[in-house]
Order: structure tokens, then C-alpha cells, then sequence
């Protein structure tokens, strides 16, 4: 009788539920995982359980992989749906704590779902691509990434197919290289080096088209590979003659800033653990609780050596794919600027804080309300307008950021960039997200320089308290000006 296990438990943790069943239903039905097949048709009920006791069979017994494999290939009636939903459900909830070998069987399954055009394997392929740590460079998840990328680049005619596929793969390994290359390391990190540069070149060289679903932060994503050689070429080719990229209608960089980056691509640099805790924590813990529940979010996610890197994705996720609802802000839970007030606190080197102020300000520079949502800038105007005067040096540092990215980030497009600054703080104040620019404008704390480029994105009219809250809207500013507390 098989004992396999999927999982790695601790002595103190509740058994799984998942695991359990399909443990269940493969000892239940054991004996007819082995061939001769029956040739009866399974009712829905018996249908279910067959594929639960085929996915644990196939990942617990590595032996018996083609037997488990044909066998669900005899029994399939729904195109493999429910069987991969099983393979997604688990990924996503407990992924982390597959032992070796089912982990290795899950990629060597899923490679075989993707030959057969399985039904929802993408939504198990971007899961994965999901477990991806960033700034982890261990042995295990170096190992998931290369995995990963042989199976996407083996199935280059599938994959051009799927392009929300391709284009989260590419935006996945573009952030990951901008962190891999930096590091001179084993020859298997310097193969997977090889390898991302040249998935993500080969993607958008032959598929810009597609890429240009990934909106403003691909450019975000590709200023920060310009060091390398190839991403250089391209860099050029994108500033100097686009039609070689192959897109008619796209003319110039700016064409590109106007495009908000969906939602979908911020939760991929987030794995589902780390969104699970980051969405309780902006959605229960009150403010004077905050503190406590960030010590033991900084201890599991942001205590290892690299994992300052992911600070700029955590930012970007709680601006552009956590927005909270009107109960939320107007209750005494932790708001989303003094969380991102601490996580500014909890980096140490130059170059992460730098990525991370970037991360917060990058929809302001293109900002259209049109298209954009308030909701994407409200945090940065927030932890300015709240840290004066007790945290002014919070406020200090991220204006003189925000301004330096306006006269520098892309000196060509400079008036596109004050125009996008112009408008977020115009909406900003016409909403009621803030009363008024006062408590920066008038900030003594603050220098004279700063204070005086401030009023330059703003008329006149603007700088008080006129702006009256749209009857019905709700003023966030109304909770109360509370100070960052990290």
C-alpha cells in the first residue's frame, strides 16, 4: 500500500486538506490504478474521485508516472480541467511545502498537460511562475526557474498561443534577471542567466506586439537590464526606430507610459502566501496592533540576504492591485501609506530604496484619469501630506525623489512626465484625498526649494483648502492624520 506523501508538515501544524483528500481517494480506489483499465464511462461522482487519486498517485510515485499519465488520458471527458484545477488548488495553497520529489513531479505533469492543450494550464503555469521567490537564491528556487523556463521555451509554438502566458513569463524573468545578473555565482546560475536573456529577448524581439499588453512597467522593467548588452541593442531599436520591433502603430516611448499596467502582472512578483498575509494585514490589524504583525511579516518574507529586492514589488502590489474598500478606509485598520512607510524604513541599501520610491511614484508620472486610478497614487500623497511634521524627513526625501524622476527619468519626454504630476496632484485634491497641499506647501521643515517646485505643479487655487468633497465621495484625509509608525 502506498504511504507517500505529498506534504513536508511540522509536528505543531494541522494536516492539510488537500492532501488528505486525494491521500483519501487514492487508497479508496488503489487497486484500479493499475492496468487493464476498465472501459465503463465514470459517473461524475466516480470522475472526481479517479482524478484526485490520479494526482496523487502520479506525484507520490515517480515509478509509475506514464501508468498514472495514460491512465487519465483513458478517463479524461472534460478536457483535463478538473484535474488541472486539483494541480492549481494545490500549487496555490501549499506549493512551499511539497516535498522534493512531488515538486519535481508537478513540473514533469504539468509539461505534460501543456502537450495535450489542457484545459486551464495556463492558470497553473502562471502559478507557478508565481513561486518564483524573488532575491532567493537558493539551490531550490534557482532550480524552479530553470525548470520553468526549459518547459516555456520547449513549447515556443504552444506558448505563442497563450500570450497572457508569454507575456507573464516575460515579465517575470525580466524582473528576476535584473537580480540574477548582478550576482557572480555557480555555473548553474550563470546557464540560467543565459537562458532568461535569451527567452526575454527572443519574446520581445519577435512578439512586442503581445508585450505591449504588459502596459508603462515593461519600460519600468527594461531600464533596469540596460547594462546588458543585449537589452542595450533593443533599448536602441525601441528609442530610435520601433518599426523594427515590428509594431506599426506604435510610434514612440510615450505610447507605451500611457498604458496602465493591468492588475494581473503586480500579483506575479507576489507569491498567494505573501498576498494572503499582505491583504490581512491592510484588511484586520488596527492601527496600534500594526507593529506586531509587521515583525512577523519582516521575519518570514524580508530577513533574508537579498530579500530587499521584493520591496519594490510589494509596493507596487498594495498601490495598483490592493485597493481597499470605502469601509476599509474609514475604519481604524493600518492604511496602505504607513505600511509602505515602513517597508521604506526596512531598506538598507541606496539602490532598493531608490526601486522602491520608483515603485511608488510610476503611476504619477503618466497619470490620465482617463484611464488611470486614484487609487494607485493616493498612497505616496498620503505618506507625504502624514509625515509632516514628526517623520518630515519622510516627506523630504520623497519629493526631492519625485522631482528628480520628473527632470530625469526621460529628459525627452519631461513635459509628458510634469503633465502626469500636474494631474495627479489636481485629482487628488479635487477627490478630497488630501484638503489641500498646506501642510507641504507651508512646511518650514521642509527647504524652500522643495516647497517652491511643489506650487510649480499646482495653480494658485489649488494650494488651500477651497476644494470641497464631492457629496458622496469619501475623503480619505477624514480618518485622521495619523503618523507613520515603523
Amino acid at each position: 500500500m502506498n504511504s507517500g506523501k505529498l506534504l513536508r508538515i511540522a509536528a505543531h501544524e494541522a494536516n492539510n486538506s488537500t492532501e488528505a483528500s486525494l491521500g483519501e481517494a487514492f487508497l479508496l480506489i488503489q487497486n484500479q490504478l493499475k492496468p487493464p483499465f476498465p472501459l465503463t464511462i465514470p459517473s461524475p461522482s466516480e470522475y472526481s474521485q479517479l482524478n484526485r487519486a490520479i494526482a496523487f498517485g502520479v506525484l507520490t510515485e515517480p515509478h509509475l508516472t506514464k501508468t498514472h499519465l495514460t491512465h487519465l488520458h483513458a478517463i479524461v471527458v472534460d478536457g483535463y480541467e478538473l484535474f488541472t484545477s486539483i494541480l492549481v488548488k494545490l500549487c496555490n495553497e501549499s506549493f512551499p511545502k511539497l516535498l522534493d520529489s512531488p515538486k519535481s513531479q508537478l513540473l514533469h505533469v504539468c509539461s505534460a498537460l501543456v502537450n495535450v492543450s489542457a484545459l486551464k494550464i495556463e492558470s497553473l503555469l502562471i502559478s507557478l511562475l508565481r513561486q518564483i521567490n524573488g532575491g532567493d537564491f537558493t539551490e531550490s528556487n534557482l532550480w524552479l526557474s530553470s525548470e520553468l523556463l526549459k518547459m516555456l521555451s520547449d513549447n515556443w509554438n504552444w506558448l505563442l498561443e497563450e500570450s497572457l502566458v508569454l507575456t507573464s513569463a516575460l515579465f517575470v524573468y525580466l524582473r528576476l534577471l535584473s537580480d540574477h545578473y548582478r550576482l557572480a555565482g555557480s555555473v548553474k546560475l550563470e546557464e540560467l542567466k543565459r537562458m532568461e536573456i535569451d527567452f526575454c529577448v527572443k519574446v520581445l524581439r519577435q512578439c512586442f506586439h503581445l508585450c505591449l499588453q504588459i502596459g508603462r512597467d515593461l519600460v519600468r522593467l527594461l531600464q533596469d537590464l540596460v547594462y546588458i548588452s543585449e537589452f542595450k541593442d533593443l533599448w536602441k531599436d525601441l528609442l530610435s526606430d520601433p518599426k523594427k520591433l515590428g509594431v506599426a502603430e506604435f510610434s514612440d516611448l510615450s505610447d507605451i507610459y500611457r498604458i496602465r499596467t493591468p492588475t494581473h502582472y503586480f500579483l506575479l512578483r507576489i507569491p498567494p502566501e505573501m498576498e494572503s498575509q499582505l491583504r490581512f494585514l491592510l484588511t484586520y490589524v488596527r492601527w496600534g496592533n500594526q507593529r506586531r504583525y509587521q515583525a512577523w511579516f519582516a521575519k518570514k518574507h524580508l530577513c533574508w540576504p537579498g530579500s530587499e529586492t521584493v520591496i519594490s514589488d510589494i509596493v507596487r502590489f498594495i498601490c495598483c492591485a490592493h485597493h481597499p474598500s470605502n469601509e476599509i478606509i474609514q475604519s481604524n485598520v493600518i492604511s496602505r501609506w504607513a505600511v509602505i512607510g515602513w517597508l521604506l524604513k526596512c531598506c538598507r541599501r541606496n539602490h532598493f530604496e531608490a526601486n522602491v520610491k520608483l515603485a511608488l511614484f510610476y503611476d504619477w508620472l503618466f497619470f490620465d484619469d482617463r484611464v488611470d486610478s486614484i487609487m494607485n497614487i493616493e498612497p505616496a500623497m498620503l505618506l507625504m501630506v502624514n509625515s509632516v511634521p514628526k517623520y518630515v524627513d519622510i516627506a523630504h526625501m520623497l519629493l526631492e525623489f519625485l522631482f528628480l524622476l520628473v527632470d530625469n527619468y526621460d529628459v525627452d519626454r519631461r513635459v509628458l512626465l510634469a503633465r502626469g504630476v500636474t494631474a495627479s496632484c489636481r485629482l487628488l485634491l479635487r477627490k478630497g484625498v488630501v484638503h489641500s497641499m498646506e501642510p507641504l506647501t507651508s512646511c518650514d521643515l521642509l527647504s524652500p526649494l522643495l516647497r517652491e517646485k511643489l506650487r510649480s505643479f499646482l495653480p494658485g487655487s489649488e494650494l488651500s483648502d477651497k476644494n470641497k468633497i464631492q457629496e458622496g465621495e469619501v475623503s480619505v484625509a477624514s480618518e485622521g492624520k495619523r503618523l507613520v509608525q515603523c
